[in-house]
């Protein structure tokens, strides 16, 4: 299959970015219009929780999608997915920094030695931060290629803690966090399938194989379409994962 050309990826990353934005429009709108509920601000933390672990999972799962015949194009939608998770967390650590505790740093400090589901939110967010930043190819040429994916392999760490994140915040009915904590074993255990064989594969060098969604043949971008004439750097795609 015919990979899609650049303006028709950009298009969908563009309709991706106004899809993702959609629920926050969507609370924007019910915060002016009284239409959030009882606890407004409750209504926001939640639904911004929730979009941040979807967002998130989304970008995960794009890596073993692209894997299928024709589908190497996904890896340019990843780095959208996951900008976006990033921008429901910080909604999400706002919501709660300034509604429930009103930037009072001592109450917060006191939150987070008794409630260990405020710990692991923060953990995921603080390691959410340096992955956000690092996400463009200037900073992955800047770190080079190596030490770049060794830092944004911890996007399984952050996840794993937002899912326990919610998990503790659920009292009674623990369906959706469970739910969510399957979708990220499952994506694990790919990962580290498809790293155990890269590895049998190539005898531990560390280069991606020609089915891999980092592979990309020498004279052509991240695409497969051949690169402009002065930009044929061997920079690292574009992505947070």
């Amino acid at each position: 299959m015919k990979n899609p050309s650049e303006s028709a990826i950009r298009l969908l990353n563009r309709g991706l970015f106004v899809a993702g934005i959609s629920p926050f429009l969507s609370l924007a709108l019910g915060s002016f219009t009284h239409g959030l509920g009882a606890n407004p601000v409750e209504t926001i933390s939640h639904s911004s929780g929730l979009w941040t672990l979807r967002l998130l999972l989304g970008a995960l799962a794009i890596t073993p999608l692209a894997k299928f015949p024709g589908g190497h194009w996904l890896v340019s939608l990843r780095r959208t997915a996951a900008l976006l998770a990033f921008f429901y967390a910080c909604l999400h650590v706002s919501s709660y920094l300034i509604f429930d505790q009103f930037f009072d740093a001592r109450e917060i400090w006191r939150d987070i030695a008794r409630r260990p589901s405020i710990v692991a939110g923060m953990t995921s967010f603080l390691i959410m931060v340096p992955l956000a930043v690092t996400s463009s190819q200037a900073m992955a040429r800047r770190l080079g290629r190596r030490n770049w994916r060794l830092l944004h392999r911890w996007v399984y760490v952050a996840a794993a803690a937002g899912v326990f994140h919610y998990f503790w915040l659920v009292k009674r009915d623990t369906s959706g966090p469970a739910l969510y904590a399957v979708i990220l074993a499952i994506l694990l255990c790919l990962r580290l399938d498809d790293a155990a064989r890269r590895q049998a594969g190539r005898g531990g060098a560390d280069r991606p194989s020609a089915t891999s969604p980092d592979y990309k043949p020498l004279g052509t971008t991240a695409n497969g379409l051949a690169p402009e004439p002065g930009n044929q750097g061997t920079a690292p795609n574009r992505r947070i994962m």
